[in-house]
């Protein structure tokens, strides 16, 4: 990877609310400033994007009732769109991750994960090689009516592919062979706590599901020889009992894995957590405000110095230092993106 690509950011956001579609910024190493260069709306609601480092390109979901993934060359200031974009045949994917040589979706809307091959090239073949549905429900009467697909992440061993399903308040382990998605197993998490997001631990044995529906952080042991997933912990991230509505939106874990941040959307702050030694406790230090409305996600740059939240609703970026002795964050900036959904690296 390059010093240019290393400065270099991107920003995905809802097109159907007035967001600029697929942004790019420049990235002070420095400051953690993020100025916009450029953006696309070539695809609809590009409410989340995925850089590979090995072809350069930039991957996004169109969260639409249609469902598609698109390739976007970023090698100037302006993502340009390589190819149409490609059905996942599934409405609403909320996620995607490159995962031995596909991109995977995770499809909220039909609550099923997609696999769609990457080309030598990059591009994306023009239709998806394999659709998994998930099967279940939940005891939430709006929201676990079905299954509802949040989050699909390459496990560190780079042999599973992992979702997390809100609608059925479990995370399924699947392999991706020769014969499409399989799954090969499901665990389940306590019911009504309506898992979102995970996030892995940099030594790849432990995990930490965010729950959205009741705001939760489960620790977790991640074995990844069997492609099993133990639940050891539940713990709230907010402190004391949430002030209205409190939806946790994003989590990860510092490079050094001796800390954790989460984001809540409704309470509107970043949760900050100091991890044991085995990774097995999570230990809620304080909340921080997170500097806009409604935090839909949540990124660490490269270095693990700056901390950036995506505030959908009052439509900006804001990003803050971390300390590295306590985990603190501190807010050293923001630039207005209007939807704002993502913010990733490449």
């Amino acid at each position: 990877m390059s010093d240019r690509q290393t400065r270099r950011a991107y920003v995905g956001s809802f097109t159907a609310a007035g967001g600029p579609g697929v942004v790019s910024a420049e990235l002070d190493p420095g400051s953690g400033a993020l100025t916009v260069l450029a953006a696309t709306d070539a695809v609809a609601d590009p409410s989340y994007l995925a850089h590979s480092p090995a072809t350069g390109l930039l991957y996004a979901v169109s969260e639409t009732s249609e469902g598609a993934v698109a390739a976007f060359r970023v090698s100037g200031e302006r993502p340009e769109l390589l190819g149409p974009p490609v059905p996942v045949g599934a409405a609403a994917p909320t996620h995607l991750a490159l995962h031995d040589g596909h991109l995977v979706t995770a499809n909220y809307g039909s609550g099923s994960v997609t696999a769609v091959r990457v080309q030598a090239d990059g591009s994306l073949a023009p239709a998806p090689a394999a659709v998994l549905r998930h099967e279940g429900s939940g005891p939430h009467p709006q929201r676990q009516q079905g299954p509802h697909a949040h989050q699909v992440v390459s496990d560190p061993s780079g042999r599973w592919v992992v979702s997390v399903d809100l609608g059925t308040d479990s995370v399924r382990v699947c392999a991706l062979g020769d014969t499409g998605l399989t799954l090969h197993r499901e665990v389940a998490l306590r019911p009504g706590s309506g898992p979102r997001q995970l996030a892995f631990h940099p030594r790849g044995d432990r995990a930490y599901v965010l729950n959205e529906l009741a705001p939760t952080l489960t620790v977790c042991a991640w074995d990844a020889a069997e492609g099993s997933l133990k639940p050891l912990a539940e713990t709230p991230v907010l402190v004391g009992a949430p002030d209205g509505d409190a939806y946790p939106s994003a989590v990860v874990v510092a490079p050094d894995g001796r800390f954790l941040w989460t984001a809540t959307r409704g309470a509107d702050v970043l949760s900050v957590f100091a991890l044991d030694p085995a990774g097995d406790t999570a230990r809620l230090l304080t909340t921080v405000p997170c500097g806009g409305r409604w935090p839909r996600d949540l990124a660490l740059d490269p270095s693990g110095r700056f901390l950036y939240a995506a505030n959908e609703h009052s439509g900006d970026v804001t990003w803050f230092t971390v300390d590295p002795e306590t985990g603190l964050p501190r807010r050293a900036g923001a630039v207005d993106l209007p939807a704002a959904s993502c913010v990733v690296f490449g």
